[in-house]
Order: structure tokens, then sequence, then C-alpha cells
């Protein structure tokens, strides 16, 4: 495997290059082309001009997160196939720069929802939350105001004011919209592009709904075992795959998170690793990465990984804001570097420990 952080480019993170270089075992970065619009053809000078500005820091530039798909795409609508042909030529350029990984998700409005961006914790560190009883609370057009003020002065990724301000039309957009026609949507898309995908050798990876059931009556569909593995079979391709992120999946305690990762051998191609600390079913927080400061066992979903074989990337996700760190909620440095350097040292005890003699 390789440790990453997620980077989203000078002028927008707060985090520098040479700042992630200096983790020890970081190695690769995952990025974006952060200003571009879903349905925007990405051009082969802007990508290599992204990655150049990667590998002069002395990392590798370890996959795309995300290329976000235009919703015209996730509806059906009659204007679908343009947008898949845009996607395509995007996937065309990343491919003749030698780029093999894109995550993306296909959750509608909503990219990821949460209630709280700096609930405190006890030792005084903040986080993001979610708590079903303040979304059941609020107007879904007022979600943004409800946490705009906690974003730092930053730009959330799905948050996007000028998204934010077409609330109400997207609700509109997605009003006929159900599980099974989302889903169907979805594979008419993967369908679409799997040629470009075989030719250039890039694994799509898809990230799961966050959380991992409806909001505001929106359709989910990636959210469990038996909906990830449908996909997978729907359209059994390899590069057809998974971004298997804990955090995601882990906010329904009903998700085995292990027995997943092992179900989906061989499909998953990049890892989003972190840890929930529950207060009830439908109300989280999101803790350090250390496996007793929330729910999850870190060893077991890392274990797991190593034993399937997995050989692509993994970041550690949302961390704390610590020491002062003022930053985009979830992605300042520190704690994320904390995060990077746990889930490192327990692949090496892992690893040891397989390859010790009996």
């Amino acid at each position: 495997m390789e440790m990453t952080l997620r980077w989203y480019g000078t002028g927008f993170d707060t985090v520098t290059l040479q700042q992630i270089r200096q983790i020890p075992g970081v190695t690769g970065v995952i990025t974006t082309l952060y200003d571009t619009q879903p349905g925007e053809v990405w051009s082969q000078d802007r990508i290599h001009a992204l990655k150049a500005e990667v590998e002069a820091a002395g990392l590798n530039l370890s996959g795309i997160e995300s290329v976000n798909v235009h919703d015209a795409i996730k509806v059906g609508a009659p204007e679908r196939d343009q947008f898949i042909a845009n996607y395509i030529e995007t996937l065309e350029n990343l491919g003749k720069e030698d780029i093999h990984l894109v995550c993306y998700n296909f959750m509608p409005v909503f990219d990821w929802t949460r209630t709280e961006l700096a609930r405190k914790r006890p030792d005084g560190s903040t986080v993001l939350a979610y708590t079903q009883a303040a979304v059941d609370a609020l107007d879904p057009e007022k979600m943004f105001d409800s946490i705009a003020g906690d974003m730092n002065g930053t730009v959330m990724p799905g948050w996007e004011p000028e998204r934010m301000a077409r609330v109400k039309e997207l609700f509109a957009l997605y009003k006929d919209i159900d599980d099974e026609k989302l889903f169907q949507n979805l594979v008419y898309f993967l369908e679409k592009i799997m040629p470009v995908c075989n030719k250039y050798d890039i694994k799509m990876a898809i990230h799961p709904d966050d959380p991992a059931w409806s909001v505001f009556g929106l359709p989910r569909i990636i959210i469990n075992k038996t909906n990830i593995l449908r996909l997978m079979k729907a359209v059994d391709d390899v590069h057809n795959g998974v971004t298997f992120c804990s955090g995601s999946y882990g906010t329904s305690l009903a998700n085995d998170l292990p027995d997943m990762i092992r179900s989906l051998k061989g499909r998953i191609h990049f890892a989003h690793v972190r840890n929930l600390k529950f207060n009830a079913p439908d109300d989280f927080e999101e803790a350090a990465h250390l496996s007793s400061d929330g729910t999850f066992d870190m060893y077991e979903i890392m274990r797991a990984l190593y034993e399937t074989g997995f050989e692509g990337p993994i970041r550690p996700d949302h961390g704390r804001m610590i020491w002062g760190e003022v930053a985009m909620p979830g992605y300042g440095l520190y704690d994320r570097a904390l995060g990077a350097t746990y889930l490192n040292g327990l692949w090496e005890a892992i690893d040891k420990s397989h390859k010790r003699p009996l």
C-alpha cells in the first residue's frame, strides 16, 4: 500500500506539499483540480501542470479525488450522454498523464452531510459530527447556512456556495429519482466509461454515501455490503471498483467493516481509514484514528486490507482540529499526520507478524 494525504491544491488548501512531504511514511497525495465544475473537461495541460507541481515537491500524484459527476448523469437527463462524453475526455487526459485512479461519488445534492463542523470534545479538540435530530429539525434549503460559519474561511467539497444556492432546484431535479433509478443511472454511466478505463488502466473507485441512509428523503445506494456487491456484479470489470471509506460505511453500525473489505477482495482500489465515536446509532462524531478513541477496531480494518492483498493508496481521512490549527474542518495538517503515522505503524506490525517465522 501507499500512504497518502488528500491535498486540495495551491490556493485552496491550508496545508502545503512541503509539509506533507515531511510526514513520515507519506509518499503521495490524492488531489484534484478544485476549481473545475462537474461536467467540465479537464485539459491535459492543466493535469500535467498539477502533476509536475506535486512531483517537484518530491511526492507522487497517486490519484484524483474527485472528478465530479454531473447531476444530469445521476438523474438520467436527456443531455447525460454529452456530459458522459466530457467525462470520458477527462479520463483520456488523465490516462495520457499516467494517472490511474479516480475516486468519485454518486450522491444526490449533498456529497456528505454533517450537522456540526466543530463539535468540541473533552480534550478541547473539535470535530465534524452528525445528529439525526438536528437534520430532522432543519429545512434542507437552510442546511448550508447552519454550518457555513464553521468552515474557517474555506470552501468545502460538495458544499460550494454556488451549488448550495441551487439547493431548491437540485431537490426538484431529484424528486422522481428513487434508489433503483439512481442505481441504474450509475450502471449506465459505468458501462459507458469502462472502455476508456480499460484502455488507460484507470481504476474508478466509488466512494460510499455519507451517512449510510437517506437524508431529507434523497436516495442513497452505496451504503452497505449488499448494494456495493450488486454494483460490482452489474459492471463486472476490475476497473469498476471501490473507495473503501471506513468512516462512511461505518456510519451504519450494521456494517461489519472487516467483513466488507474481505468480500470486496480485488475491487478495493483506494481506502479512507478513519474512526467514529457513537453516542447513539444516529449521533456520531469523528474521533482520532486510534482504536481506543472511537468505536472501530482499526487494527482489524487494516488487517483485512493487508490480508486481501490491498496494494493501493490509503489516506487518513478527516482529522480533528488540534493545537490551535485553523484549516478546512477535517483537513488540517496535525491530526491527519498523526493518523498517517498510526496507520503506517499498524501496517508495519501486521506485515511483520505475517512474515515472522513460526
